[in-house]
């Protein structure tokens, strides 16, 4: 069992980072990520200057960008045990998921607040 524990630090143009800990020694523990049994390119595990962790990057393959819920698995290259993943939602293949539900949901009850105050100003 792996001791890695990976926490994701943010998520800008199209590069996936996080922070690793757990790791045994000073070397850099090696990663496999996937995306649908392929594996993602350009993976980068730094050392922090702190020696606290490692710093890690991964940027997010342009065939993982597509309709619906794409899910990229990260784990130890040494174990092949999974200490984490990304996950990525978009296109017209989410119109039954409840999130789009409740997004409309909202825009049409800011829809019927502004009728009701509409009509409550236009009867006094």
């Amino acid at each position: 069992m792996t001791n890695l524990v990976l926490t994701k630090t943010k998520m800008r143009q199209g590069v996936w980072e996080g922070f690793l800990t757990g790791a045994a020694g000073s070397e850099a523990p090696k990663l496999k990520v996937t995306h649908q049994g392929t594996p993602a390119p350009d993976v980068a595990v730094t050392p922090i200057e702190d020696g606290e962790g490692f710093a890690v990057r991964i940027p997010i393959p342009a065939v993982a960008i597509a309709d619906g819920l794409q899910t990229l698995l990260i784990a130890d290259a040494a174990t092949d045990e999974q200490i984490g993943s990304i996950s990525l939602m978009a296109g017209e293949a989410l119109g039954d998921d409840l999130r789009v539900e409740v997004d409309l949901l909202r825009a049409e009850l800011d829809m019927l607040k502004r009728a009701f105050r509409r009509h409550c100003l236009e009867t006094t």
